[in-house]
């Protein structure tokens, strides 16, 4: 494979693979208080955030996935009232996979 095809494949595709769940998750702006929210979709690079409180492409934010610290993410986009996040760090996937089996959608 050439290193275009591979350039092409990225762009065309995840960066992982995504995960459909339903996680009720506390979330929080810099200097705010945690607030409730929930995780539509979860991988080791990000997550679907769906929430009523408003957020701004390129803002940083907080979420605390049940069982474990927050960890800081980075607001990539927003549509009505969702927002799609990438973690600061990636997840371990044993975490991922700990979370999805007892979040996992359908």
């Amino acid at each position: 494979m050439s290193v275009e095809q591979i350039i092409i494949g990225s762009l065309t595709s995840r960066a992982a693979e995504r995960w459909s769940v339903a996680i009720g998750v506390k979330v929080r702006r810099s200097g705010e208080t945690w607030f409730a929210s929930r995780i539509s979709d979860l991988s080791v690079t990000g997550f679907r955030l769906q929430s009523f409180v408003s957020l701004s492409v390129g803002s940083d934010l907080w979420v605390m996935l049940p069982g474990f610290e927050g960890r800081r993410a980075h607001v990539l986009w927003t549509q009505a009232h969702e927002a799609g996040c990438a973690f600061e760090a990636p997840l371990h996937p044993a975490i991922l996979d700990h979370v999805v089996r007892l979040h996992q959608e359908g």
